[in-house]
């Protein structure tokens, strides 16, 4: 009797051919001339089949799995389904609180797709809208305590002091600008040493009031004024700064403004755009030892008188306001000798010093009879004789003893003073 083979992974148990029909040929097999089976011991020795199947024609009929064979519909690997864009950004507007109203719908609409198309991102979406709907929660509550307001206000400090105002920088900094020119419109510029070449180096800076921006004009005549009085509070010694040096400025633009920029910042510059400035020009109390300091605050009194003559080049054409500004230069005087009086020169210092103490006392009288004058010609006797005696070349001596420069500068009228000369140049930030 033919024994049928045992079930295999082909083969599920149970489920075997019925009589007469050859082994391995699967049920629903149409009726067909088949060899009839092999006697068993029918096989001479050494001749034995190839599987533990009998093998003959039949068997190339396809075998007809359970299973769906790959290449009809099926894939070896699954590909995966693809997740919901909406819900990628959803969860992104979420986790970054920007615009949570728009994070939220863009949640609603992403469950939507997810549920007709069958994709996934769902735990995105709802995570982006849980975030957003706090997000917004935590808008109304700003609005409704005040803190949006404080946000901005934080908002435009940050941008003021992080670059919307003349790039953060300094009084001491040194810099070049991108292109070279000081002059124009710039929007980035690099810091570099002030020992080494630089184009410019900020002596000052200072805020113009709040309120809404007031032009162009307005700005640069603030900047150009204001610069022109800080300047020897950094450069105290004037007699130090080259000749071809000018200042310069940056200011705010109509667009930085809006931000909360109202930051000026002065800058020393070289008038020759080709010619760059080396080592520092600051001269102040940061630098300065004490005999030398004394001097220049006490000199800086009468710049400052002298610096505030009257618009009108001729004493003719404005007496009254020449003798007010003799009155000026007069009391300049007087204070600046009882400052040099009043403090204690080294050895090498304390003589010179002196003798420039008498002349200005002497310049003095002369600067206070040409206030008091009736009439032009006297004016000018008086005038001309205080000016001889506060000549700049009087004082090489008691600069040269406290080390300080003793080349009077080309313009100017008096030791230190210096000539408005025009204006400033600047560029807006």
């Amino acid at each position: 009797m033919a024994i049928p083979p045992p079930p295999g992974p082909q083969q599920p148990e149970g489920q075997y051919p019925p009589p007469g029909m050859p082994q391995g040929t699967p049920q629903g097999t149409p009726p067909g001339p088949y060899p009839p089976p092999y006697p068993q011991g029918a096989y001479a020795q050494g001749q034995y089949p190839q599987g533990p199947y009998p093998q003959g024609p039949y068997q190339q009929q396809p075998f007809q799995q359970p299973y769906q064979p790959w290449g009809s519909g099926y894939s070896p690997y699954n590909r995966p389904v693809p997740v919901n864009g909406l819900a990628i950004s959803a969860l992104v507007l979420g986790v970054l609180c920007f615009l949570p109203g728009v994070g939220l719908l863009l949640g609603i609409l992403a469950l939507v797709q997810i549920k007709k198309r069958g994709e996934r991102g769902k735990g995105m979406a709802v995570g982006g809208m849980v975030l957003s709907s706090l997000g917004m929660v935590l808008a109304l509550l700003a609005v409704a305590t005040g803190g949006a307001g404080e946000f901005w206000d934080d908002f435009k400090d940050a941008a003021r002091d992080s670059g919307g105002s003349a790039f953060s920088l300094v009084k001491g900094d040194c810099f070049d600008v991108p292109g070279g020119s000081l002059e124009g419109m710039t929007y980035d510029v690099d810091k570099v040493p002030c020992a080494g070449e630089h184009q410019g180096e900020v002596f000052a800076n200072f805020e113009m009031s709040e309120g809404d921006y007031p032009g162009d004009s307005t700005v640069t005549d603030t900047a150009d004024d204001k610069c022109y009085t800080l300047q020897d509070a950094y450069a105290m010694d004037t007699w130090a700064v080259p000749d071809d040096v000018d200042l310069y400025y940056f200011t705010p633009t109509r667009q930085s403004w809006r931000m909360g920029d109202r930051e000026i910042t002065c800058v020393f510059g070289n008038v020759d755009a080709e010619t760059s400035l080396t080592g520092s020009l600051r001269e102040d109390g940061t630098t300065l030892d004490p005999d030398q300091l004394a001097y220049l605050e006490a000199a800086h009194v009468l710049n400052a008188a002298m610096d505030s003559a009257p618009a009108t080049e001729y004493v003719e054409d404005d007496l009254p306001g020449h003798q007010k500004w003799a009155t000026r230069v007069s009391d300049a005087l007087t204070e600046q000798a009882g400052m040099l009086r009043g403090h204690t020169f080294a050895p090498d210092a304390a003589e010179p010093v002196a003798t420039l103490v008498k002349d200005l006392e002497a310049a003095q009288k002369e600067w206070a009879k040409a206030a008091e004058s009736e009439d032009v010609d006297t004016f000018y006797v008086h005038y001309e004789k205080g000016l001889d005696l506060t000549d700049p070349e009087k004082t090489v001596t008691t600069r040269e003893a406290l080390g300080l420069a003793t080349t009077p500068p080309t313009y100017g009228t008096d030791d230190g003073s210096v000539d408005d000369g025009g204006d400033g140049t600047g560029q807006e930030v």
